[in-house]
């Protein structure tokens, strides 16, 4: 019976193109001598194999086992065929009939096979900047348009030379189809700029940009995904000059590392921290610092860690070996704005921050941030999903197909469903920018594009003066406005594959609330297809509105004003007398008449008014920066001490004021109590308010959502806390707590619906 000879036809769906899995398939049929075709198609791989019924059987076990290592197949479609004579197994041409669903790759950093034949003088890619094979390269960033083929990347632009060509078409060979396979005969190549002149070309532009650097200046670098700004990380001055130049006073820089050796000589670091260095994803992975390392003290001004990245494609590993130091490498734009992609285009718009311009002539289609992971309970926490992650995440298969969801205002994405997962966009930035609100835009035409114009219903935040609700609103397709943090919830849910009944903490800066009002320190349950807010913090007001997020000290004075009434006017505390004589004055009258001065229950904003009551920040530059300073004050200390709240178990939501712990406070410093310990009983408050909600709810199901949680103290003191109490505690690891999550909420909440 195993002697019997069968044909199949079969359709591979996932992370399946641009990863080898052809050339994979094609050697496990010759070596099982089976005949047949495989080929790329817009949904996938396809695949039609003949042979003794005993050699398939081997075929579809080897298939899975052995798969490409970065491949990832989500589904196998299977039926029997009539026999064909035929006597070889074939790579066909791509097949381009069926609906589009296939994945776009992501880019993936420089394997080890190709990092050796680049520092080999003897080999003919010795030095060469774009080397890439099967395994490593760039993807997502090329594409513009499936299937995945050279012709439909910006490689078409490259005629490959005849060995090139000659590696491309065999089969035994690791850049066989290889779709962004060159060299320095046939490939792209670099060349260096000033503002004005071309300077150097090849390997010389590479060694002159590193005398730059070394020489103390700002050099501009189109890497895979767009520019980065490079800059030494030891010299104080060149990084001061940079954030002038940039518009970026205090946020933390990344950096660039030559070695994981050296990473290990500056930081503490896990073997998971280190799995994570060196994978081909290649994020930028937070670190706790060392003392007395060689890294300038304004690289991440008052930070236990460092945003620390290894080389991800060739030209940076170049850089390194050349350089043999760490640098600053940070997006290159100007702050808030999107990552420059053209070398034209980089060269005017980034000429007032770059002393030189190191190009190349491979067009990037898509802007690509550097991802950014922390480890959290020793797992992996993704904090900005960019570059190295698929844009098709294929674990959410049971969501409606054909639907738009647009996200947030800020740390944008947008995702579209389709049959088999969910497409979901890089980080596009915060869309009050006019330049990341084109991306928004360029973004969502080119899902059109590719995916063939399905899109049949829009999904937006709640927010009506949000960017994204008002384009939702000028098309014509069938709408839905999700709120925000019911969109966190169940995208925290999805990545958990969580159903039935779950309470949902989020916290988070805003969001807008079904009764108008600004939400932020939200606790929900959610069922089937509805929740309800069962709690929330006392709300309170926002002085100035948007002002508020910007200066802390206008959220202290409301807490403060709720405590002690006017008589906070007249008081010493740091925060209070930041403020002019003639500025309080009109404060006092916007808290007495309410004059633009909304109402929020945010933790986010909780965090800012404590961190400006205890005099850690007035005003701020970048998003949680008084929250992160915060964070690091508590992680000094190990305390179980806690300040007390109440529950106002009477109303409906349930109410937790947070006036007597804002009085324990004061009493503290008045007593000169360390702000590092009142940091971290302030921290302990929320969890154990956490914990007590939790416990009222009653649901065993929990999961945390929302910025806040990217919090790590706070993160990791609820999550250990929740587990002593018996519940079973989800938060997110693939996905973003922070807004970048929201587009997959949205599209669950969607689908809930049409359900």
């Amino acid at each position: 019976m195993n002697n019997l000879e069968k044909r199949f036809a079969l359709t591979i769906r996932g992370r399946v193109q641009g990863v080898g899995f052809r050339p994979f398939v094609y050697r496990l049929a010759q070596q099982l001598s089976l005949t047949g075709w495989v080929s790329n198609s817009l949904q996938g791989v396809l695949i039609e194999i003949q042979g003794k019924e005993i050699d398939l059987e081997k075929f579809f076990t080897l298939l899975e086992q052995d798969s490409p290592p970065n491949s990832e197949i989500s589904s196998i479609e299977k039926h029997a065929l009539p026999l064909k004579t035929e006597e070889n197994f074939l790579i066909a041409q791509s097949n381009l009939a069926g609906i589009k669903e296939s994945a776009i790759l992501p880019d993936l950093a420089t394997c080890q096979e190709c990092l050796a034949e680049i520092f080999d003088i003897n080999n003919r890619r010795y030095f060469y900047p774009f080397t890439n094979c099967v395994n490593c390269g760039p993807r997502f960033s090329i594409i513009e348009n499936l299937p995945y083929d050279r012709n439909n990347t910006t490689m078409k632009d490259f005629l490959m030379c005849q060995e090139c060509e000659k590696e491309y078409f065999d089969p035994s060979n690791r850049r066989f189809h290889a779709q962004p396979n060159a060299c320095h005969t046939c490939g792209p190549q670099l060349a260096f700029y000033d503002s004005n002149n071309l300077l150097a070309t090849k390997i010389e532009a590479i060694t002159l940009a590193v005398t730059l650097i070394k020489e103390g200046k700002i050099i501009a670098i189109k890497s895979t995904g767009g520019f980065l700004l490079i800059v030494d990380a030891s010299n104080k001055e060149a990084i001061a000059k940079l954030r002038q130049r940039k518009n970026r006073e205090e946020k933390p820089f990344a950096l660039l590392y030559p070695s994981l050796d050296l990473v290990k000589k500056h930081c503490w670091l896990s073997d998971v921290e280190s799995n994570s260095l060196t994978s081909a994803i290649a994020p930028i992975v937070l670190l706790k610092q060392l003392d007395g390392i060689n890294i300038a003290d304004n690289v991440a001004p008052n930070s236990n860690y460092l945003g620390i990245m290894l080389a991800n494609n060739p030209l940076q590993h170049l850089l390194m070996y050349l350089l043999e130091a760490p640098v600053v490498a940070t997006s290159g734009n100007i702050s808030d704005e999107p990552i420059c992609i053209d070398e034209k285009e980089a060269i005017s718009y980034l000429g007032s921050i770059a002393d030189g311009f190191l190009v190349h002539n491979r067009a990037i289609v898509q802007a690509i941030d550097d991802s950014i992971v922390q480890v959290v309970l020793g797992k992996e926490m993704l904090l900005r999903r960019a570059r190295g992650y698929s844009s098709l995440i294929t674990e959410f298969t049971d969501c409606s197909s054909g639907i738009l969801a647009l996200g947030a205002q800020l740390k944008n994405t947008v995702a579209f469903s389709l049959e088999n997962g969910i497409y979901l966009s890089q980080h596009l930035g915060d869309l009050h920018n006019k330049k990341a609100f084109d991306n928004f835009q360029k973004t969502i035409t080119k899902i059109n594009k590719v995916y063939d114009n399905k899109i049949s219903n829009i999904v937006h935040d709640l927010h009506p003066e949000y960017l994204s609700t008002k384009y939702a609103q000028s098309q014509s397709l069938n709408s839905l406005a999700v709120q925000h943090h019911y969109a966190h919830a169940l995208a925290c849910m999805a990545e958990n594959q969580l159903t039935g009944n779950v309470f949902a903490v989020v916290w988070d800066g805003s969001g807008y609330g079904t009764d108008g009002t600004i939400w932020g320190g939200e606790f929900l349950q959610i069922t089937s297809n509805k929740f309800s807010r069962f709690a929330h913090l006392k709300q309170f007001p926002l002085i100035g509105s948007e002002k508020a997020i910007k200066e802390p000290r206008r959220v202290a004075l409301a807490l403060l004003y709720e405590v002690l009434g006017e008589e906070i006017f007249n008081s010493q505390l740091t925060c209070i007398q930041s403020f002019t004589e003639q500025e309080l004055k009109i404060l006092k009258q916007m808290l007495k008449n309410k004059i633009n001065a909304p109402l929020t229950s945010s933790v986010g904003r909780l965090f800012d008014g404590v961190a400006s009551i205890l005099a850690i920040e007035q005003k701020c530059s970048f998003e949680a920066q008084a929250a992160i300073k915060m964070e690091n004050l508590a992680s000094k200390v190990d305390t179980k001490e806690s300040y007390k709240f109440i529950i106002c178990k009477k109303q409906s939501p349930i109410i937790i004021d947070w006036k007597e712990f804002i009085a324990n406070i004061l009493s503290d410093l008045s007593n000169l109590i360390d702000i590092k310990l009142i940091s971290a009983k302030f921290h302990n408050a929320l969890v154990n308010m956490l914990v007590e909600i939790a416990k009222l709810v009653g649901e065993k199901q929990v999961v945390l959502s929302g910025g806040c949680f990217q919090n790590r103290y706070l993160l990791e003191k609820s999550v250990l806390a929740l587990v002593q109490a018996g519940f079973s505690v989800y938060w997110q690891q693939k996905l973003p707590s922070n807004d970048g999550s929201i587009a997959i909420g949205q599209i669950v909440a969607a689908s809930r619906v049409k359900s």
